[in-house]
């Protein structure tokens, strides 16, 4: 195995989940300007927020049948030059529609890319090393959400346009994207499945394990003979696999990630913190994001995907147990608050968000992986806009105290279903985890095969 050459494919495509967190936070900082811009209130804020996350919905629609038709490197490509038109666009929208509009398209692009790297990445790792694989895509788009942060923080200051600037900077990474797409393969999953043999071999020559490269190759050349259609989703053993993904999907989102990603300066500002601090405090976040998913690079392939599933939740839940608490006694201001937020993020990043990405293609069967990825991904993008949409009507109305809490009540489920229904992946080829479930039990706590 090439691990340089495997490398620089996950990175190539992780520039792709960079793009995803850049596009997600960046209007994190920009949202106080546009409120002030456009005029928005609680619902029309809501709505800017949410419009990228309503696009990113039709895109992972889309983006899977697409995949499984024209290939996971095309499609990167096309949604790499989206999202550099659509950062343009939106920087130049003259009213709110049209800001509304641009942000939608981007949504496409974020959504597309949200559902096609984990298959990328899934199908051109070995076993041994695709959970870290699956974890640089969360550490991409983190490190995009830490580049938002410092963008807005640096372009705070620059004037009534400063939002239009923090917006028109996503180009630059949209065309690196590019590039590096040029230089990529596509995978040899994909080659297989449309009959390009040869182009497959040779993939899989330079990313193969040693110890077992033919098991690996004739496992997928045999999912070439098996049927991809909608239908197939029917099938038992990939109606459990979609089903434990689905939930996944509803969790991850309903137990508030975006919304403090999001809505950080808001919540701060909520604890009585200026704006400009507020700001500044996000940084902190974003570097706490980042180097806390660095540390899931060595759990994730030492501990499994389920027992961090398990493990993060609980601790998302007892910070957001802590933030309601600090409401309810009087305490909801100044470094406490940034304290537990920072606690909840740090269970999330260093657990949840890596396993979620790597989780969801290794569970899903190869001859329909990217038609299947469409019901969580398409999932988690409608979970997330209408948490994103409501959130601050809920602050204001409900109060953080309420709005903590019931986050909190989710984070537990989420513990809940891991331990009942995830399987453990761990070192197990695509192939192998496929032949699990048709006689997976009704308690998922045994690995694959």
């Amino acid at each position: 195995m090439n691990l340089r050459y495997v490398l620089f494919l996950a990175c190539t495509a992780a520039t792709g989940g960079l793009l995803f967190g850049f596009d997600i936070a960046i209007i994190s900082g920009a949202g106080p300007f546009l409120a002030r811009h456009f005029e928005l209130g609680d619902f029309g804020l809501g709505f800017a927020f949410s419009s990228l996350l309503f696009g990113c919905v039709a895109g992972s629609a889309i983006a899977g049948r697409l995949s499984d038709r024209h290939g996971r490197r095309r499609i990167l490509l096309w949604i790499a030059v989206l999202f550099a038109l659509t950062s343009v666009a939106t920087a130049l929208a003259w009213d709110f529609h049209s800001f509304l509009a641009a942000r939608f398209l981007g949504g496409l692009a974020v959504g597309a890319v949200s559902l096609i790297y984990p298959v990328y990445t899934a199908e051109i790792s070995p076993a041994s090393v695709r959970g870290r694989m699956g974890a640089l895509y969360q550490m991409s788009i983190v490190s995009g959400i830490l580049a938002s942060y410092c963008i807005n923080y640096l372009l705070r200051d620059s004037g009534p346009d400063n939002w239009r600037w923090m917006f028109m900077t996503g180009v630059l990474p949209s065309a690196v994207f590019v590039v590096l797409l040029l230089f990529a393969p596509e995978t040899p999953r994909f080659l297989l499945l449309t009959g390009r043999r040869d182009e497959a071999q040779r993939v899989l020559k330079r990313i193969s394990d040693p110890q077992s490269p033919a098991l690996s190759r004739a496992d997928v050349v045999s999912a070439h003979e098996q049927r991809r259609s909608w239908r197939g989703l029917l099938q038992k053993d990939v109606r459990r696999a979609v089903f434990v993904g689905f939930w996944l999907a509803i969790l991850v989102h309903f137990s508030g990630i975006n919304t403090v990603i999001d809505y950080a300066p808001a919540i701060f500002q909520s604890a009585g913190w200026r704006l400009d601090t507020a700001l500044l405090s996000t940084f902190v976040v974003g570097i706490t994001n980042f180097l806390f998913t660095v540390v899931s690079f060595w759990t994730i392939d030492r501990y499994g995907r389920r027992p961090l599933y398990i493990v993060g939740s609980l601790g998302m839940a007892a910070s957001l147990l802590a933030l309601s608490a600090s409401v309810i006694l009087g305490h909801f201001h100044g470094p406490l608050v940034l304290v537990l937020v920072l606690a909840y993020l740090i269970c999330f990043c260093s657990c949840i968000g890596p396993v979620f990405w790597t989780l969801l293609p290794e569970i899903l069967p190869t001859e329909i992986r990217g038609t299947a990825m469409t019901v969580p991904v398409l999932t988690q993008w409608v979970a997330n806009a209408l948490v994103v949409l409501l959130f601050p009507a809920a602050l204001h109305r409900l109060g953080p105290g309420a709005t903590f809490a019931i986050l909190a009540a989710v984070s537990s489920a989420q513990a809940g279903f891991a331990w009942r229904f995830v399987p453990e992946t761990k070192n197990r080829s695509l192939e192998d985890i496929q032949k699990f479930w048709p006689t997976a039990p009704r308690r998922s706590s045994e690995s694959p095969g």
